[in-house]
């Protein structure tokens, strides 16, 4: 299979004594993806690269950024309200770290992997900044400028603004 090619087995497979439908994916860097699903194998591969991302984000919310579980929260108001407050701060993070990558690429290790995400790469950014704001102040305006809302263009036919 060539990088991003996918194959369904349209028929099932018993797996360890499951009758599954299989359907896998080569991935941009070699590796071979493979989903059992019990139905709509044609839709396994992006149906799990959606999963893939949600799974991303919240290890980013837990272990590998903010350290949610960290904070024992049990009301259900406060959970929300902090869940929504760690999505902007993850949106931040992120697009500060595209805005770094295009600046200062991200180092590639030897096994061919980013020696960070670029969710990390944005949030150490603005760690430190926030560490050495004395110092670094002059930076926080340009990662502020990564998550403000541009104004949106209306060019919309028979409508003065």
């Amino acid at each position: 299979m060539k990088p991003t090619e996918e194959r369904i087995l349209f028929n099932k497979r018993s797996l360890m004594g499951q009758d599954v439908y299989l359907s896998g994916i080569k991935l941009p860097d070699g590796e071979l993806l493979i989903v059992a699903t019990d139905a709509a194998p044609a839709l396994a591969c992006q149906t799990y690269a959606l999963r893939w991302e949600i799974e991303t984000l919240f290890s980013c919310f837990k272990e590998r950024g903010f350290n949610f579980e960290d904070t024992h929260v049990i009301n259900q108001e406060r959970i929300k309200k902090l869940l929504a407050l760690l999505a902007i701060a993850f949106c931040w993070a992120h697009k500060t770290g595209e805005w770094r990558h295009e600046q200062k690429e991200i180092k590639i290790k030897t096994h061919g992997r980013p020696e960070v995400s670029i969710f990390r790469y944005g949030l150490d950014y603005i760690a430190d900044i926030l560490i050495n704001f004395f110092f670094k102040s002059n930076k926080f305006k340009s990662c502020l400028d990564r998550i403000r809302a541009s104004e949106p263009e209306l060019n919309l036919p028979g409508c003065q603004i």
